[in-house]
């Protein structure tokens, strides 16, 4: 077995639960570039209602439905807005009860509101009726706050409070479920004056530390339905001619665990494992100088990961 790769399985079976590095070197600045609806990490409840069967049949990459949305803002009161839905994620579309959105809105919709300055919008809602699905969203937000330590480079998101009015026949059907909010690709780019990269490109020519930060994080997370060479659940991020890794999408991790979770499995890369509970590395070998220092990153960071973890 690779040197790198033992000693990175040493150090998560010996340390317990670790954590990494972090938070851009000018948070102030970068917390003026983030939307207000990211700035504040309360709760959001929100008001939706739409039809999961109409969503799953009768929307594509192309074909939104008209909505509206409805939040509650800081004095309580209820604001709408008018917003297009669809369905979005091969997987989640096929086999769950709610698939998760895509969110588009108008320009001249969001003036006045918390959403100003977010065209587009992903929406992650549980995935089946279950006792646990509020639980599964709740990881999978975690998981992605626990990156926002790891990396300058990543989405932001706010968990959000949904009542979902669900038309059933002649009845309504009400949904108290919880979501992720995730910003668009592009307010990531704009944030770090970048831009996205819509094409595969060899992992091995992404920035060595982001990529073994990324590398580390997933592995630490139970998760192997990733490849960022071909942007499965990763975006590429382009700046001053390097190429930054962002991963998304953690519903099939161990951490969360969910009940449909299954071990995502490549042509390329056969994976061993046979639960998502297990774990297998993914990162390519990289200079044994930024493994050490990813491998430091995470352990002197442990307990901010642990608290953060405690918190929800």
């Amino acid at each position: 077995m690779n040197k790198q790769i033992i000693c990175i399985l040493l150090f998560l079976y010996f340390s317990t639960s670790p954590y990494i590095y972090a938070q851009d070197s000018n948070d102030s600045e970068n917390l003026k570039k983030t939307s207000k609806l990211f700035r504040d990490q309360k709760i959001l409840p929100i008001k939706l209602s739409y039809s999961n069967k109409n969503l799953k049949r009768n929307t594509n990459d192309s074909t939104y439905i008209k909505s509206s949305l409805q939040y509650k803002q800081k004095n309580d009161e209820w604001k709408s807005l008018a917003v297009e839905l669809r369905a979005r994620g091969n997987f989640r579309r096929k086999n769950c009860y709610f698939p998760p959105i895509k969110i588009k809105i108008k320009k001249e919709a969001s003036k006045g509101t918390l959403f100003k300055g977010n065209k587009k919008l992903k929406l992650v809602l549980p995935c089946l009726l279950q006792k646990d699905k509020n639980d599964n969203v709740v990881k999978e937000y975690i998981a992605y706050k626990l990156y926002e330590l790891i990396s300058p480079y990543h989405f932001k998101t706010r968990l959000v409070d949904i009542t979902l009015t669900e038309p059933k026949g002649k009845k309504l059907k009400i949904h108290t479920i919880k979501g992720i909010l995730i910003e668009d690709d592009n307010k990531v780019a704009k944030r770090h004056q970048g831009k996205i990269v819509e094409r595969s490109i060899d992992s091995r020519a992404q920035n060595d530390l982001t990529s073994v930060q990324n590398a580390f994080f997933q592995f630490m997370i139970g998760n192997v339905d990733f490849s960022t060479t071909k942007q499965h659940n990763a975006k590429l991020l382009y700046i001053n001619k390097i190429i930054y890794p962002i991963p998304y999408d953690f519903d099939m991790c161990g951490l969360v665990n969910a009940s449909y979770a299954t071990v995502s499995q490549t042509k390329n890369n056969a994976i061993k494992i046979t639960s998502v509970t297990q774990r297998q590395y993914r990162g390519f070998q990289r200079d044994s100088k930024i493994i050490e220092q990813v491998r430091h990153e995470f352990l002197s960071n442990k307990n901010k990961m642990l608290d953060l973890v405690d918190s929800f």
